[in-house]
């Protein structure tokens, strides 16, 4: 479940927030609240665990992930499915507590985190993939804050899914050469020496949805600001990683969650105050 190491717990975490607080307007309902962050919680541990069920035979063949509990022989693959089942069962569970909207937009989030470890075998685009499972509860809170999902969730939705193809594309080129030796497909080879300069633009596009979001939901300065903060830590990732060294590229995906929490400062300081 990887609970020793909570960075997928953030960047997932962070654009939910967004998506509450926006909905509400303000703070969210404390239960709703209550129900997302355990989500989070949930849903990503069994994304741990059925993506390291799905690389059970690969893992082994690289150095960062070799030592994790399935391919290591640690623990069978068959009680790693027994716990996905379980940590699904929660999930959906405390998604019962919403509404029938969120229900049924968590089952295709449920359905997207369980394909995205297999995409990476067959597509160049699982980043995407993954994007879609995380931006998924963006809807979701939307839903179960309305009981509907206005059309100014998509900015949100659209920005969670660049974000995720940003930092995740940043994470493959710290596996870059290894993935090409044993066949894994990711955007960092498909983005191959064009890698920095098509993150450029996405992290350009992601802003420009950003701004549009201070439009349509009428946020304040505070967020305006937290857009400019935001604007230079994505300066200083791309100076970070420009000799694409493993451990560089790797400590820029993790430094990522200072994106998430820098937006959703402001758009709570611009919606409770």
């Amino acid at each position: 479940m990887r609970l020793d190491k909570p960075i997928g717990i953030y960047l997932l975490l962070w654009p939910t927030l967004w998506a509450l607080f926006l909905a509400a307007e303000g703070v969210p309902d404390l239960k709703l609240l209550l129900i997302f962050v355990l989500g989070v919680i949930l849903m990503r541990s069994a994304g741990c665990v059925i993506n390291d069920y799905a690389d059970r035979h690969v893992d082994k063949l690289i150095k960062r992930t070799k030592q994790r509990p399935i391919t290591s022989g640690e623990i069978n693959h068959k009680s790693a499915l027994k716990l996905f089942v379980l940590l699904i069962m929660l999930a959906f569970i405390l998604v019962l507590l919403t509404n029938w909207l969120t229900i049924q937009l968590a089952m295709i989030a449920a359905l997207l985190a369980i394909l995205y470890p297999f995409t990476k075998r067959w597509t160049h685009f699982p980043q995407f993939v993954l994007g879609l499972a995380f931006a998924m509860s963006v809807p979701m809170a939307f839903s179960a804050t309305l009981n509907t999902i206005p059309t100014t969730a998509l900015y949100v939705f659209a920005a969670t899914v660049i974000w995720t193809v940003i930092y995740d594309t940043m994470y493959a080129m710290a596996d870059r050469e290894e993935d090409l030796k044993i066949g894994v497909k990711s955007t960092a080879i498909l983005f191959a020496k064009f890698d920095r300069l098509i993150i450029g633009i996405f992290q350009i596009g992601l802003l420009l949805i950003l701004i549009k979001i201070s439009d349509v939901f009428n946020l304040t300065i505070l967020y305006d600001i937290s857009l400019a903060l935001v604007a230079l830590l994505m300066i200083y990732h791309q100076y970070f990683i420009r000799h694409r060294k493993k451990s560089a590229c790797f400590q820029i995906f993790l430094h990522n969650k200072y994106i998430g929490v820098v937006i959703f400062a402001g758009i709570a300081l611009s919606v409770v105050l």
